[in-house]
């Protein structure tokens, strides 16, 4: 009776806290300067989350000596992963997942008392909650998140076979690197770098950050307006404590460095909310980290406002409104495919109609739309989706992208069956998208009757309004350079990229969109039917008036919003076309 009025005495301390702040504490300690803690405090108005956490997420405190001072205020015990048992306590009414979600770690019961790290034993609501789970009475320590984290995925990862752990042993002098490692990573001036190469996307308007290690290097590279630009480059002795801030963050497991792995980190940078998709591949300086940022903020779900010409608008909004057959849109990955999809999703009435996607993975959530994440590594693919999917009666069904047979094939009997489906496809024309599905296995009359048409795009990159420069053309420069038809037969005026401030110096500044709309009109049916290959295809898509990505872009050059030379290199393979 005395350990549980002592135990609950300790929780409500820590529910109303009469001793000194933490911020105050961590000055006091000289762990933390003044007008940091002013910064933070400033921060934790907007960011809504512990001064501690936000201390750590900005760099300004290293979690160790954070956890130091907390325990000290909170008058608990530090339990570091040097205290943390080797294999997982079972403790009855406490799952896994609980314990994930709620970052706990069992660390002992001895005399009906249960010794716990927690990431929040200042909780008074955790602690009851695990009182009553697990029927014992509760002593709660301080854990470091990361140090809790590792742990749990330690304990909870699926065990090597006995061939792979003969083949790669985890010994001693690794498990001690891989702890170095981690302790490198929670430092403040690694965190602080780390941020600040996270924070740089959106001020440079950045879409990717690419981290590649090199013999003497880390490189850092944003990629801006689909161009990739280097950045002051990381020394070699921060790269392997940068690389694992960032699969920490990410949830990944630093401990693997011989595969691959993928994860996902959600932040707030600048009063954003930006969502970071993390890839990591082995190389043989090190392990190469892309970051794709998705920024909410930024994305435009507008067709008006993604650069179509309005005759191409017009017939993309009547293929739009039919209510059955497929519509496809193609280009490289970085084309805008994702993105053109969901901007024809928000010109559905979801009101009227019921609307499934299935995507991998889901980047941006819409309103009144069922948006369905593939999760692989569970048996839930594209086409296992699509089956459930059918069986939720929709009328509109938007596939992230036909990658085989199997989903194409349902994807087709989709819309046999009186489904609007919309899909991306991997192909450089739109022709070509037609030969592509029958190398993925359909027939041709299939095709032709639940093709409505195929979508093509580019992304070109907008010239700056700031310091664009007039370039006069006379008519056979005109003619020569394909734009005699948007300037006149006398030649006119375009523009070209110059640079200042306000673009980087790249002369660029947003980009846009350029399309070629292939129709399956009557003329078209009979050209599939008859067998013929991409190139006759668009031969004829051209004789009946389609306007190629090449001329698109010309257009837009006339009309002073990119360059020559942008559309150039963006549609190389198709200028002689």
């Amino acid at each position: 009776m005395a350990a549980d009025e002592a135990l609950e005495s300790r929780s409500d301390t820590m529910a109303h806290p009469q001793q000194q702040r933490i911020g105050e504490m961590l000055v006091a300690a000289g762990k933390l300067a003044a007008r940091d803690l002013e910064h933070a405090l400033a921060a934790q108005t907007e960011m809504q989350d512990l001064l501690g956490r936000i201390l750590v997420r900005l760099g300004l405190l290293a979690e160790s000596d954070l956890a130091q001072v907390l325990a000290r205020q909170l008058d608990v015990p530090l339990a570091t992963a040097g205290a943390f048992p080797e294999d997982l306590l079972p403790v009855d009414g406490l799952a896994p997942e609980y314990l994930r979600m709620h970052r706990l770690l069992p660390l002992a019961v001895e005399d009906g008392i249960l010794r716990i790290a927690m990431a929040t034993p200042q909780d008074p609501f955790l602690v009851k909650a695990v009182r009553l789970a697990s029927g014992l009475k509760v002593a709660p320590a301080l854990g470091l998140e990361s140090e809790i984290d590792a742990a749990l995925e330690r304990y909870f990862e699926e065990p090597d076979n006995d061939e792979a752990a003969s083949e790669h042993p985890r010994d001693a002098g690794d498990s001690e690197f891989v702890e170095h490692l981690r302790d490198l990573a929670t430092e403040a001036p690694v965190i602080r770098l780390v941020n600040q190469i996270i924070g740089r996307v959106v001020d440079l308007r950045a879409s990717d950050i690419h981290l590649e290690p090199f013999e003497d290097t880390l490189q850092v590279r944003y990629r801006i307006d689909g161009v990739l630009r280097n950045d002051a480059p990381v020394a070699i002795d921060m790269a392997a404590a940068v690389t694992s801030r960032i699969k920490l963050m990410a949830h990944l497991n630093i401990a693997e460095r011989r595969l691959p792995q993928d994860g996902r980190i959600k932040t707030r940078i600048k009063g954003r909310e930006i969502d970071l998709r993390v890839s990591t591949l082995p190389t043989v300086h090190g392990e190469s980290v892309v970051i794709r940022v998705l920024d909410r903020a930024s994305v435009r779900i507008e067709l008006e406002k993604m650069g179509f010409a309005s005759d191409i608008l017009t017939r993309f909004r009547d293929l739009l409104a039919r209510p059955h057959g497929i519509l496809l849109v193609t280009g490289p990955t970085g084309s805008g495919k994702t993105t053109t999809l969901y901007a024809s999703l928000t010109k559905l009435d979801s009101a009227a109609l019921k609307i499934v996607t299935v995507e991998d993975p889901v980047e941006y959530q819409l309103g009144g739309i069922n948006q369905v994440q593939v999760q692989s590594q569970i048996g839930l693919d594209f086409a296992q989706s699509l089956r459930s999917i059918l069986r939720q009666d929709p009328d509109v069904i938007m596939i992230g992208e036909m990658r085989d047979g199997e989903t194409a094939q349902i994807a087709v009997q989709s819309a046999l069956t009186g489904h609007l489906v919309l899909s991306t496809l991997h192909t450089n024309t739109a022709a070509g998208a037609v030969v592509r599905l029958v190398d993925m296995g359909i027939e041709r009359y299939l095709i032709t009757s639940t093709l409505n048409g195929v979508l093509s795009q580019r992304l070109v990159r907008r010239l700056c309004p700031d310091c664009r420069e007039a370039v006069d053309l006379d008519a056979a420069q005109a003619s020569a350079a394909g734009l005699a038809r948007f300037l006149g037969r006398d030649g006119g005026r375009i523009f070209r990229a110059a640079g200042c401030p306000a673009c980087k110096h790249t002369g660029y500044l947003g980009r846009t969109s350029i399309h070629e709309l292939l129709p399956i009109d009557d003329a078209m049916v009979n050209a599939i039917l008859e067998g013929e290959d991409a190139t006759a295809l668009h031969a004829l898509a051209r004789r009946r008036g389609m306007r190629t990505l090449f001329e698109d872009g010309l257009r837009k050059v006339a009309e002073g919003v990119t360059s020559l030379e942008e559309v150039a290199r963006v549609t190389q393979d198709q200028q002689d076309e």
